[in-house]
């Protein structure tokens, strides 16, 4: 059974997802710095001053008389900027793989392609080389291409 997990474990795709996860925590991060930073601040500031994330519907109000939390309210604005992090995060892996689509594109086109002409000093250099293998004595002679 142990052979088996570690097997399990070497395949690529298992650690390829692990990295996958991790870096995908770390964007997240980053993501959530971005929207709640940078974003949103100058757009709550084109709406006079509004924070997005405290923006709620109350349906029953704290009681102030009481020690438990008695509010009850929907949260929109937090949930607007989940959305908006969704979006980015969405538009991030569009773009990641639609350069991963070009780079495959590209590397299929080359591979169809045939190997460029040898130039002039490559066909002069591979002459050279013929020659002293038939002075090695290690080829018979080529024969010589059909005048036309």
């Amino acid at each position: 059974m142990l052979g088996e997990f570690r097997e399990f474990i070497a395949r690529g795709n298992v650690i390829d997802l692990a990295v996958g996860v991790i870096i995908g925590a770390a964007f997240n991060d980053i993501v959530k710095g971005l929207v709640d930073l940078i974003i949103m601040p100058p757009i709550g500031l084109m709406l006079q001053g509004i924070d997005f994330s405290k923006l709620q519907w109350v349906l029953k109000r704290d009681n102030p008389l009481t020690p438990e939390n008695e509010l009850v309210a929907i949260s929109y604005g937090a949930f607007f900027n989940a959305v908006l992090k969704f979006v980015i995060v969405a538009w991030a892996v569009f773009l990641l793989v639609k350069l991963v689509n070009v780079i495959r594109r590209r590397d299929a086109a080359d591979k169809g392609k045939a190997p460029p002409a040898p130039t002039p000093q490559e066909l002069l250099l591979t002459e050279i080389r013929d020659l002293l293998k038939v002075q090695a004595g290690q080829v018979e002679p080529p024969k010589a291409p059909p005048t036309a």
